[in-house]
């Protein structure tokens, strides 16, 4: 045999073996991961998968629950629902027909992987209430060696493979309808008919949250059930940042608001804007009718405090008071209709809410040219309490008998000034400026009955002659009409800027056959 046939045989023999070497790998990987599959698929399909991915979604909300069993296609599985008690925050929750697809792309990393997760409904029962830490002694005092501990759920067993992964990594989460009931020191919220989409935000524990539609019923009676344009949030290790948020209420209302949630010591903080509320949409029947207009008002909400706070500045666009008494009153003695129906060229004031109080500060109410309003207000339940300082052009008040000397005075703005005291309640509030009107009108009057008695005197002395007891007597009749007359405006004077309070009158003097 030549040489050549030698080498080319040695060759062929050297090419087969390689071939042979490489098909046997393929073998072994196929065999490998068919085996792989089926070790991994046979854990997703068995009870320990469930255990694990209901251990693992009860210590994300803080519970107790376990979903119903699984039913595999594959990777995918469904399962009718997922039911848990708790103790903390989340006191109920109740999960129905989800659908998953069980990724093993995280094998390497040590994680399951849920794609495209979706979850038909969701109910939540949240208990954010202030509670106090209160340690209670155990009943019963047990011996550690006689109590063994149950494992925690999806723990591993004898069977398990050591590389299957203990983790689960949520890639989307589509619910299709929310509903949350929570109890807050201020009484029950609740939402319905939201659609919450959730992804993953690259960290171990991050998260994007859109949610959209559905109403917020907030356990405030005045406020009515808002309806939510959108909410994003991110989520990060239990803190959840509100970073756009929009809603709308009543008619035209809307309102935008930006914030966070300090999960680990239930801190909150809320700030936003709101607009386009109508006055009578907000106020009572009764101050409906009497303030008109658009508001408006920024706000902030927190409990950093240890309670819920709130405070913000408030601005009523397009004003108009109208139907006030002292308004009324006004208008009555200056003897113009500007005051009966003020329209407000400035109205603004900064505002403050804690539990059963409202403080109104720095208040302005302003008709240009007319009547400016300064002060503030504080509204504890019902109860009214205010100071404030009323300024009124000059000359306005001209026809009420001594209300710019005894009562009014010069000040800024080239405006007659007068301090105001509110008191009452919404239901029947008082001032005290009426009293101070009535008072400075008698007065007035009788510093100028001397003055009208002694011109009397005169002219009945010239029109009678000498006799000096009928003069006399005449200027005395004349002198208690005098008097009358003033009791008597002082009693028009009370009944039209009072509202219609009674006061008591004394008689007029009989004349001389007994009739007054």
């Amino acid at each position: 045999m030549s040489r050549r046939s030698r080498r080319g045989r040695r060759k062929t023999g050297g090419g087969g073996w390689l071939a042979k070497a490489a098909l046997s790998l393929i073998v072994l990987g196929l065999l490998a991961a068919g085996v792989l599959y089926a070790t991994v698929r046979g854990y997703l399909h068995s009870d320990a998968f469930r255990r694990l991915l209901s251990g693992k979604v009860s210590a994300a909300a803080g519970v107790s629950g376990e979903f119903t069993p699984f039913r595999w296609d594959g990777l995918a599985v469904d399962t009718a629902a997922f039911e848990a008690d708790g103790e903390g925050m989340i006191r109920k929750l109740r999960l129905d027909g989800l659908h998953t697809e069980v990724g093993v792309g995280g094998l390497r990393r040590g994680v399951w992987e849920l794609r495209d997760a979706r979850v038909r409904r969701l109910d939540v029962t949240v208990d954010a209430r202030k509670r106090e830490a209160r340690l209670v002694p155990p009943l019963v005092k047990e011996s550690p060696s006689l109590v063994k501990p149950s494992p925690p759920p999806g723990s591993r067993n004898a069977n398990t493979p050591g590389w299957i992964p203990r983790e689960v990594a949520l890639q989307a989460l589509d619910l299709r309808q929310v509903s949350l009931n929570a109890v807050l020191d201020q009484g029950m919220m609740t939402a319905s008919g939201m659609r919450v989409a959730v992804e993953s935000a690259g960290g171990k524990r991050a998260y994007r949250i859109e949610i959209t539609d559905g109403g917020i019923q907030l356990p405030f009676r005045k406020l009515p059930l808002l309806r939510l344009d959108h909410a994003r949030l991110r989520y990060q290790d239990g803190s959840v940042f509100l970073t756009s948020a929009a809603a709308s209420a009543w008619s035209e209302g809307r309102i935008d608001a930006t914030g966070e949630w300090d999960g680990g010591l239930r801190r909150f903080f809320i700030e936003g804007n709101v607009s386009g509320l109508k006055c009578e949409e907000l106020l009572s029947e009764n101050w409906a009718k009497r303030v008109i207009g658009e508001l408006g008002s920024d706000f902030s909400i927190n409990n950093h405090a240890g309670e819920t706070a709130a405070r913000g500045r408030v601005t009523l666009r397009n004003g108009t008071l109208t139907a006030l008494p002292v308004l009324d009153a006004l208008a009555a003695y200056a003897d113009t209709r500007r005051f009966r129906m003020l329209a407000l060229s400035e109205a603004h004031a900064v505002w403050s809410w804690r539990k059963n109080l409202i403080d109104l500060n720095e208040i302005v109410l302003a008709s240009e040219g007319l009547a400016r309003l300064e002060g503030r207000l504080s509204i504890r339940g019902r109860e009214l309490d205010g100071l404030f300082r009323l300024g009124l052009a000059p000359g306005s008040l001209a026809r009420i008998p001594g209300a710019e000397t005894h009562v009014f005075s010069p000040g800024a703005m080239g405006m007659m000034w007068t301090p105001l005291r509110i008191t009452g309640t919404f239901d029947d509030p008082k001032e005290d400026l009426t009293d101070r009107l009535i008072l400075a009108a008698g007065l007035r009057m009788l510093e100028t009955l001397p003055e009208t008695g002694e011109k009397v005197l005169k002219f009945t002395h010239s029109v009678l002659g000498g006799d000096s007891s009928k003069t006399l007597g005449k200027g005395v009749k004349i002198i208690e009409e005098g008097s009358k007359t003033v009791r008597e405006v002082s009693g028009i004077l009370d009944g039209i800027l009072g509202g219609g309070r009674q006061r008591e009158v004394e008689p007029a003097p009989e004349s001389e056959d007994g009739q007054p």
